[in-house]
């Protein structure tokens, strides 16, 4: 069950409108590292999830989301309250209403036009918001790793979105935001590390011959080694012939088939077979110069007759037999 509070969990102080940085703080409203994606991963999670503890954290963590939706929601509707109002009203010459609503060189007129200044639930360049953007697989030790990279990523958009406004609120509002991220991965990680063992992920162990190996398959240049490539922990495989059939099979592909479906294959290839012994004339052969290497010269301004490169006149089209 979910009540709404009237107030926001943080403030939100905007000194002059913008609707240029409006339509940028969409990301963070309806993009793929926003807080309604989020908000979302975090309250499936937490739908399908066994153990107490986690579904209480989800369930927390995907409301606060909600709220910080509701806090970036609001700092795009007062950053296009100017905007709104004069495109409204249309008190402004053609001209100059563009130049308002497009200042700061990005797709804000989309934003103004198709939506009226409000907060729709796409990113910066109109994308609407998709569930594709949930890539929960309802597995704990899965999933709060691709939480924690979530929050990870959120936090970098908002590093960013701070960067591109002076204006003290707003600065203010997402550094709040981004602080909670960094929160968030905090009880994610606790709560992975509080499953034991928690790697590798899910119940099957790995085919032991494999886990511990490197192929070092980016060769021809310096090679920078480190406790991920190198180390007794890891057997490194450099030898190119070594990192092909590693089963000890043939390396190809193959199939058993009974008698029906083989006769069908063999029925197919027969009639599709290339016979190399052909140079059969195409399309691109019809009025090719000798070189096709080499534009012929023409002059599109006099008309004149393109040459080939010895000079003469290029070849008559080579009729088909």
């Amino acid at each position: 069950m979910f009540a709404h509070n009237k107030r926001l969990q943080y403030t939100v102080r905007v000194s002059e409108p913008n609707p240029g940085l409006a339509n940028l703080m969409l990301e963070q409203f309806g993009g793929p590292q926003g807080e309604l994606a989020a908000a979302m991963r975090y309250f499936t999670q937490a739908v399908a999830e066994d153990d107490p503890g986690r579904k209480d954290m989800l369930f927390d963590i995907a409301t606060e989301e909600l709220s910080h939706l509701e806090v970036i929601g609001n700092i795009v509707v007062m950053l296009n309250k100017g905007a709104k109002g004069r495109l409204s009203e249309a008190v402004d010459e053609e001209g100059e209403m563009y130049r308002r609503i497009t200042g700061a060189g990005n797709d804000s007129h989309i934003t103004q036009v198709l939506y009226g200044a409000g907060a729709p639930l796409t990113n910066s360049a109109g994308v609407p918001w998709t569930a594709a953007y949930i890539d929960s697989i309802t597995e704990p030790t899965a999933d709060l790793r691709s939480n924690i990279a979530a929050e990870a990523r959120a936090k970098i958009v908002y590093e960013r979105l701070i960067a591109l406004t002076p204006d003290p609120g707003v600065r203010e509002a997402l550094g709040f935001l981004m602080t909670r991220e960094i929160a968030h991965q905090k009880s994610f990680e606790k709560a992975l590390y509080a499953i034991e063992p928690n790697f590798p992920p899910g119940k099957t162990a790995g085919r032991p011959e494999f886990a511990s190996v490197y192929y070092k398959m980016s060769q021809g240049g310096p090679e920078l080694n480190g406790a991920w490539n190198s180390g007794e922990k890891w057997e490194v495989v450099k030898d190119r012939d070594q990192q092909v059939a590693v089963d000890g099979g043939s390396g190809d592909a193959s199939v058993e088939l009974d008698a029906d479906d083989a006769q069908l294959l063999n029925q197919m290839a027969a009639r599709q077979v290339s016979n190399p012994g052909v140079d059969p004339v195409t399309g691109t052969d019809l009025g090719m110069t000798d070189d096709p290497g080499k534009l012929a010269s023409a002059s599109a301004e006099d008309g004149a007759i393109p040459s080939t490169p010895d000079g003469s006149a290029p070849h008559a089209p080579i009729a088909r037999p």
